[in-house]
């Protein structure tokens, strides 16, 4: 696997071909779109009507269990939204399941490389990924713990799924190199510290005090997951351009 940035026989650019490309711009000057044809303002109206007239994203279950149902009416009772907070437990399980999956992508291809620093990054992202995962199975319990159902896919968890779909594809890519890899779980760490700290938010204004410390926990490992990814990220990149 090669692990450098080369300079290749680029043809995407229109440098490559400067005659045709200026015939292209010129054409484009020449033929803009009709406005009875159709415009960006057409488009963006019949966008509009869609999103009016679409139904969501799926839905959250009906509790299945008399605590899921008792959690469900204390919250309404409350003038709180239940349904809100067992979204967001399903979308973090399913962004921490995938995430397990970008860390055993990304570690197929460090074994496989000739960095000479290979192993310490092997054993860095064994670490994140064996904690991604007991951050998957805090989040199935404490969704079983309130009643609800850890194996149905919420709104959110349909839509994270959806998400992190380009960082797998990048990830199982033969071709895509380590920094690039690592710029892909970059993105992953920093969607996912963010979306930890709303969680939190959302279990204190609920009332779960008992699962504070464990996802402010899981909010510290994430943090040390950002800056350790970064770091080999930077030095990937730095040996690069030297």
């Amino acid at each position: 696997m090669e692990n450098e940035t080369k300079v290749g026989l680029n043809q995407t650019g229109m440098q490559m071909s400067p005659i045709q490309g200026g015939k292209q711009v010129e054409y484009a000057q020449q033929m803009p779109p009709h406005p009875a044809e159709g415009s960006e303002e057409n488009i963006a109206l019949l966008r509009g009507t869609y999103v009016v007239e679409a139904l969501r994203v799926g839905s959250v279950p009906i509790p299945a269990t008399g605590k899921g149902v008792v959690e469900t009416v204390v919250g309404k009772l409350k003038g709180d939204s239940p349904e809100v907070l067992f979204d967001k437990l399903g979308e973090r399980a399913a962004y921490e399941r995938s995430g397990v999956r970008l860390y055993q992508a990304m570690m197929s291809k460090v074994k496989v490389s000739e960095h000479p620093d290979r192993a310490a990054l092997l054993a860095d992202l064994e670490h994140i990924c064996e904690e991604e995962f007991q951050h998957f199975k805090m989040l199935s319990q404490a969704v079983t713990d309130l009643g609800g159902d850890p194996t149905a896919q919420t709104p959110c968890a349909d839509i994270s799924a959806v998400a992190a779909m380009g960082l797998i594809q990048v990830l199982t890519d033969p071709r895509t190199t380590l920094a690039q890899g690592l710029q892909a779980l970059l993105t992953a760490e920093l969607t996912d510290y963010a979306c930890w700290e709303m969680l939190i938010e959302l279990v204190e204004q609920s009332g779960h005090d008992d699962l504070i410390a464990p996802f402010q926990k899981a909010l510290a490992s994430e943090e040390e997951h950002e800056a350790k990814i970064k770091q080999w990220l930077r030095k990937l990149v730095m040996e690069e351009a030297l």
